[in-house]
């Protein structure tokens, strides 16, 4: 059973984390899929210390002797699915990078090799690689 000092500590941190998750929005540094998330831990925060017996019951039924237990391994549980999602989002987010750059890097050596061209005056051939060891007329090149 939950003491009523543990339910009113309850209800103040899902106060706070609403509040804070408010703010956050308005000042844009929120995505709504973060938003989400928060909103669920906080109402079932609530849940949990309006409605102690649903706790309770959950508790019982997994086996878990004191409900305090459960609701700690039940929010290092949801900390940890969330955390697992943000490094799948970072290696995604990574990777992209990464190509970024890569084709970053692509335009910048073809840019320059086209400056170079048209530098060095040869216009004709601007847009198309320079091929290098082209056979004169009348070799055959072997």
């Amino acid at each position: 059973m939950m003491t009523m000092m543990l339910r009113v500590i309850l209800i103040l941190v899902s106060a706070g984390t609403m509040a804070m998750m408010i703010q956050k929005i308005r000042k844009a540094t929120l995505q709504i899929e973060d938003a989400i998330f928060w909103a669920l831990v906080s109402a079932m925060i609530v849940v949990f210390s309006l409605f102690p017996v649903v706790a309770d019951l959950l508790a019982h039924m997994l086996g878990i002797y004191a409900t305090v237990n459960f609701l700690f391994l039940f929010m290092i549980f949801l900390l940890l699915m969330r955390v697992f999602a943000m490094t799948i989002r970072i290696s995604q987010l990574e990777t992209k990078v990464k190509e970024l750059v890569q084709a970053m890097a692509l335009e910048r050596l073809e840019r320059a090799e086209e400056e170079n061209r048209v530098r060095d005056g040869d216009n004709e051939g601007v847009g198309v690689p320079k091929q290098e060891g082209a056979c004169k007329k009348g070799t055959s090149g072997f």
